[in-house]
């Protein structure tokens, strides 16, 4: 349960804090600290949401959703890049406005504010620290991320206080909001190429293929379909053509398949010179057991 408490103390923190973080950035007129603001709250979202999403995420299969509830923290995960999307956005545009009329910045009270920022997201780092769920390493990751912004906007306030140069504010906004863009962006990749069914990274269909095809007894494999439901369970369906059906040759591609990293597998096996019924299925190339003969 430590996993669950850690997780909920940083939802918390970040959730204060950013909320903190806003008005610390009006009252200096820092927008540095504003764009810190919006990286918490998206922190936050995105905590909070893979705490709720992570419980339902659990949950067994059922008549209703017969594949289980993994993509729940997928779309937990898109939730929380498009509100860092657009939170980002926002801050870039405040940012340019500044360009064009510098604003005076409080930069003793940025100082004080970052410095406490630095605290507390220091102790939110160690308590998090440590997790080895995908979620807790990607909460761990986040807590780095916000130390590191705020190690930048002390910088940037004591330079202030040497220069009075008030336009290294919104530069560093800028860059803060342009790592969170980054970041979001590789994220929303791989949420899209989930949602679009691509084959999971460091699986090949020709491989598989391959693989399978050095088992004692096993002649051709086709109609081979690979996805994945929340990025580390993946599936696999797939006709394989063998010379006798056995227990003892469905075992053995399985555990080759569990090799490969596919967790799940739904093998149809047929016998030499038996027609391939699944003429209209979609598959990836021609083969020698389907002929497609499209009778209508």
């Amino acid at each position: 349960m430590k996993a669950k408490k850690s997780i909920l103390l940083a939802f918390i923190l970040n959730l204060a804090f950013s909320v903190f973080e806003f008005f610390g950035g009006i009252f200096t007129g820092s927008v540095a600290i504003l764009s810190d603001s919006v990286h918490d709250f998206g922190d936050a979202i995105s905590i909070g949401s893979s705490y709720f999403f992570e419980r339902v995420s659990v949950k067994k299969p059922n008549e209703k959703y017969t594949l289980g509830y993994a993509r729940f923290s997928v779309l937990g995960g898109l939730i929380t890049t498009l509100i860092l999307l657009i939170g980002s956005g926002i801050v870039i545009y405040n940012a340019i406005l500044r360009f064009i009329n510098p604003v005076a910045i409080n930069y003793q009270g940025m100082l004080i504010f970052a410095i406490v920022g630095l605290v507390v997201n220091a102790l939110a780092f160690h308590f998090t620290h440590g997790g080895n769920s995908i979620n807790q390493k990607a909460v761990n990751l986040h807590m780095l991320e916000d130390l590191l912004g705020w190690i930048i906007v002390l910088i940037g306030a004591i330079v202030m206080s040497f220069t009075n140069f008030y336009i290294i504010d919104p530069i560093l906004s800028i860059c803060l909001a342009l790592v969170i863009i980054f970041n979001a962006l590789k994220n929303l990749k791989s949420i899209l190429y989930l949602f679009l069914f691509k084959t999971p990274q460091g699986i090949s269909v020709s491989k598989i293929k391959e693989h399978l095809g050095e088992i004692d007894g096993v002649i051709e494999v086709h109609h081979i379909h690979l996805f994945s439901t929340n990025g580390t369970s993946n599936y696999a369906t797939m006709h394989i053509v063998v010379n006798e059906v056995t227990a003892k040759i469905k075992s053995e591609i399985k555990n080759e398949l569990n090799h490969l990293g596919i967790t799940c597998s739904t093998l149809e096996l047929e016998r030499i010179g038996e027609e391939c019924l699944e003429k209209d299925c979609n598959i990836i190339e021609h083969t020698h057991t389907c002929h497609h003969h499209h009778h209508h």
